[in-house]
């Protein structure tokens, strides 16, 4: 029988964090179990490149179901099917939050996650290229820099905000967040500096970890309310494995809770109504989902602006209060790039340049629920993103924020037609109709396993399983309120924070292995295969 002391579900931006320092003791074995393949598309290491990594092989590509805020559109969620998970196609932007999203989440009940607690682990990570300091680390895995080559357009957004009144930031992750600067990101000798290519590659060799890749995990396997393994489907065939410790489930907002609810955690009535046997009830999860959406103001250029390869795209960034309450998280992001960016219906040719506004906190909640009992479904997704008329508000003046910007006499010499929204479109009216018209996500679903003590609540400040034994959550569904800006970074900080919570609770002796019942196992295998070979 197949066995090891911890199995981490999911090879993105945490779980590969966990594998490494769980296995930095060469007496704990480690299974890392991933859906997708090994990171071979040469797309994936050149940074410019991601956008065209959205939609292929190595992207789960979702869509919500349609939008009843946004005129019933499917809103495309892409996922990194693929070793590194979402940090192998994401923009590559460092951006930690604010202290006051970590603040919140220990008032929510989550002892240890204040920002002075946090901000250990996001220096354990880091290696920064400016060096050391009172914020940052240099004797980490994960490769922090600077952009290497900026198109003059994104040096021009920051001194236009400068000239309408805003701070210079040189640094978003340090003493403040508010004002505009160029974007740190995680990049290496010019490429792709992934969770995979940062905590995982350089440890390969360890002969106490396992990494199988390719392998769908289709549910969780318990004896009473403990987990002891896990089923997996590989190549039409399944297999079985069992743990000793525990299981870390690290595979995201999306499919976290999925396999959750297939293996009978979940709403109870819910299950039930599916047939699932219910092994515990929690009415949270698949709840609390959130997201950060976004609208963009596109302008064509009056000459060429072609992105170096090393760059992100998205090359400075600026975070603003729309509401002047600075004793609050900054509520708007927005980031500008060389590029025409614009939504579907625009016209999208020649050079341009482009500047995103993207909503920090939402009021809007959405959920996951399964779209059936067939492991190889995807997730039903429901943001129902813009519910909440404040939240088209604030977008609307992050429209009018940009466009006076860009109207400075700064860009006059790149200056051509406005692409979107549209000259025409002024009114507060129009606004908002385009708002609604083409608001989108920004990538950064969170929230659907949160951590707290609350009925809602699906793991506690230890990030175990409420009601559950030797069954962790990390990845960035435990986040209980969504982080101010890009959200790889406090991913890959709950990683390693959570690899510290685990060592200091397996530091007890190995019990034996634990047989799995075959009544047990024997009919939900069954349906498993039947669907596997149909």
């Amino acid at each position: 029988m197949t066995q090891y002391d911890y199995i981490v579900i999911g090879a993105g931006s945490a779980g590969c964090v966990v594998a490494n320092r769980l296995t930095e003791d060469p007496e704990t074995t480690v299974l890392l179990i991933e859906a997708g393949n090994p990171a071979t598309k040469p797309e994936i290491q050149v940074p410019v490149s991601w956008i065209g990594l959205l939609g292929t092989e190595v992207d789960w590509a979702y869509f919500t179901e349609p939008e009843p805020y946004l005129h019933g559109r499917k809103i495309f969620q892409p996922r990194g099917k693929v070793v590194g998970g979402s940090s192998s196609i994401n923009a590559m932007v460092y951006i930690r939050g604010n202290r006051l999203d970590f603040d919140s989440w220990q008032a929510l009940g989550n002892p240890g996650w204040s920002y002075e607690d946090v901000l250990p682990y996001f220096k354990k990570s880091e290696n920064q290229q400016r060096g050391a300091s009172e914020f940052h680390g240099v004797d980490g895995f994960l490769s922090v820099t600077d952009p290497i080559a900026t198109a003059v357009t994104s040096q021009r957004f920051i001194e236009a905000a400068a000239h309408i009144g805003y701070a210079i930031n040189p640094d978003f992750n340090g003493a403040q967040q508010e004002g505009a600067g160029l974007y740190q990101l995680t990049i290496k000798d010019g490429k792709r500096h992934s969770a995979a290519a940062a905590f995982l590659v350089p440890i390969l060799d360890r002969p106490n970890l396992t990494v199988q890749t390719g392998a769908l995990v289709t549910r969780l396997l318990f004896e009473g309310t403990r987990t002891v393994g896990l089923e997996y489907l590989l190549e039409g065939t399944l297999h079985q494995v069992y743990v000793d410790r525990e299981v870390i489930l690290s595979a995201g907002a999306f499919d976290s809770p999925k396999l959750l609810m297939l293996s009978g955690i979940g709403n109870a009535e819910y299950l039930r109504s599916l047939n699932i046997p219910v092994v515990a009830d929690l009415a949270g999860v698949g709840q609390n989902l959130q997201d950060h959406v976004a609208v963009p103001v596109t302008h064509q250029a009056t000459q060429d602006l072609q992105p170096a390869l090393t760059s992100n795209i998205a090359e400075a960034g600026m975070f603003l209060h729309t509401e002047g309450n600075l004793d609050a998280a900054p509520d708007l992001q927005c980031s500008s790039g060389p590029v025409l960016w614009v939504p579907p219906g625009y016209p999208n040719q020649g050079p341009g340049f482009t500047s995103i506004a993207c909503l920090n906190h939402s009021q809007s909640r959405g959920s996951v629920t399964l779209r059936s009992i067939d492991p190889t479904d995807s997730p039903c997704i429901r943001m129902n993103y813009l519910e909440n008329e404040s939240d088209v508000q604030k977008l609307v003046l992050g429209v009018r924020i940009i466009r006076e910007l860009f109207g400075t006499d700064l860009f006059d010499e790149f200056r051509g037609e406005e692409v979107a929204p549209g000259a025409d479109v002024t009114s507060d009216e129009g606004l908002q109709a385009y708002v609604r018209k083409v608001a989108d996500t920004n990538f950064h679903a969170v929230g659907t396993c949160k951590m707290g003590t609350d009925p809602m609540a699906v793991v506690d400040s230890q990030l175990r399983v409420h009601g559950i034994e030797g069954l962790r959550v990390v990845d960035a569904s435990i986040m209980p309120r969504i982080t101010t800006g890009n959200t790889n970074a406090p991913t890959i900080m709950i990683g390693e924070k959570a690899a510290d919570l685990i060592k200091a609770a397996g530091r007890v002796t190995k019990g034996q292995p634990r047989a799995i019942s075959a009544e047990y196992n024997s009919e939900a295998t069954a349906l498993i295969s039947a669907i596997a070979h149909h």
